[in-house]
C-alpha cells in the first residue's frame, strides 16, 4: 500500500485525513507491524490492520480525532483477547495520526519514494505530541530516532508473456496482490485499452531481452500465441535459473518441450524446475479466470516461501540449532 499517496490524495480532495499504523505486535495479532490504513473525515478508509473489534475500535478513534482536525497523535493499546474477545491473543499497539495540508510538504518526500517501487525506512520521533520523520540512511537507528517505520510495496516482478484470454484473466488476478507484472505481447492491438496499476503493457520485440534484463527474482509465465514462441521463451527463462517458470499446456505439450530442451543442451535440473501444467495441484477446469486464480494462488505460494528462505541464517538453512 502506497499510504503516503493516500494520505495526500485524501488531504487535497477533503482537507484532513488519518493514518492509522500497526506500531507494535507482540504475540499473534491479525496484522504485522507497520500494516497501515488511511481513513477520510466521512470514515471512509484505504487499508486495513485487519478487521474485526480492533479495526473497528481504531477507525472510530480516528472518526473523532478526525472531527477535532489535526492534533497530537495517540497510541491504542490493546490486548486482543480479553481487551477486545479476538481469538489472537496477541498485543498491540496502534498509532493514530492526523494531518491537513500543511503536512503536505513533509509528506512529499515519501511520496516520491513510494513512487520509486520497493522498501523503505522512516526514523521516527515525538516532537511535541506529534511523529516526526526523516529518511533512514545507516543500518541502525540514529541518536535522537525512537523506532524506524518501514514504507513502500515489497511487489515481486513477474514477466507474463501473451495477451490471450488466460493471459488478460491473469493480469485481472494479480491485480490487487504483490507483484509488479510487465505485460508482453509481439502483436498490435493485443492488450484492452485499460490495464491495471500494478501492470505494464509492452509490445515485445525481443523476448530474449526481456528475459537477459529482468531481475534475477522475477517469476516467468508464458503462454503466448505461438509454440515455437513458447519454446524459446521457457528455454531462455530456464537457462537463467528464475525461480518460477510456468508454460501453459498439458502434459503432453510438457513432454514436447523437454526433449526439445534435453536437445538444446539444458542441464535436467533446469528441465525440471519447469511448472507444466501451471496453476495449484487439484483445479481442473480449463475456464481463464479458473486457471488465473489458480495461477495466483501459486506464485503467491513461490513467494512466500521465497520470503520465508530469505529469513532464514545460514545455520537454520543447513539445519544447525
Amino acid at each position: 500500500m502506497r499510504a503516503w499517496r493516500q494520505l495526500t490524495e485524501l488531504i487535497e480532495r477533503h482537507g484532513v485525513a488519518a493514518l492509522i499504523t500497526v506500531h507494535d505486535v507482540k504475540g499473534s495479532a491479525p496484522r504485522e507491524k507497520d500494516a497501515r490504513m488511511v481513513v477520510r473525515p466521512d470514515g471512509a478508509f484505504h487499508g486495513t490492520i485487519g478487521g474485526g473489534q480492533l479495526e473497528f475500535l481504531v477507525l472510530d478513534i480516528a472518526h473523532e480525532m478526525l472531527k477535532a482536525g489535526r492534533g497530537p497523535a495517540r497510541i491504542v493499546d490493546q490486548a486482543l483477547g480479553p481487551d477486545l474477545g479476538q481469538c489472537c491473543g496477541g498485543r498491540v499497539k496502534i498509532l493514530i495520526e492526523t494531518f491537513d495540508k500543511q503536512d503536505l510538504d513533509d509528506i512529499s518526500p515519501f511520496v516520491a519514494m513510494e513512487s520509486k517501487g520497493g522498501l523503505f525506512d522512516l526514523e521516527c520521533r515525538m516532537e511535541a505530541g506529534r511523529v516526526g520523520r526523516e529518511m533512514a540512511s545507516e543500518a541502525d537507528v540514529s541518536p535522537g530516532a525512537e523506532w524506524r517505520e518501514t514504507h513502500g510495496e515489497d511487489r515481486t516482478p513477474v514477466l507474463l508473456f501473451g495477451a490471450g484470454h488466460v493471459g488478460r484473466a491473469l493480469v485481472l488476478a494479480l491485480a490487487p496482490l504483490p507483484f509488479s507484472i510487465r505485460w508482453l505481447d509481439d502483436r498490435e492491438g493485443a492488450f484492452p485499452a485499460h490495464v491495471p496499476a500494478n501492470t505494464s503493457a509492452v509490445q515485445m520485440r525481443s523476448p530474449e531481452a526481456e528475459i537477459a534484463e529482468a531481475r534475477p527474482d522475477s517469476m516467468i509465465l508464458v503462454m503466448t500465441h505461438d509454440h515455437p514462441l513458447d519454446m524459446a521463451i521457457a528455454a531462455a527463462a530456464l537457462q537463467r535459473g528464475f525461480p518460477y517458470v510456468g508454460l501453459i499446456g498439458s502434459a503432453t505439450k510438457r513432454a514436447r518441450f523437454e526433449k526439445r530442451f534435453r536437445e538444446l543442451g539444458l542441464p535436467q535440473e533446469r528441465i525440471d524446475a519447469l511448472i507444466c501444467p501451471i496453476g495449484v495441484a487439484g483445479v481442473a477446469d480449463k475456464d481463464p479466470a479458473v486457471i488465473a486464480a489458480s495461477v495466483a494462488a501459486q506464485l503467491l505460494q513461490t513467494r512466500e516461501r521465497r520470503q520465508l528462505d530469505r529469513k532464514l541464517s545460514p545455520l537454520d538453512a543447513a539445519g544447525g540449532t
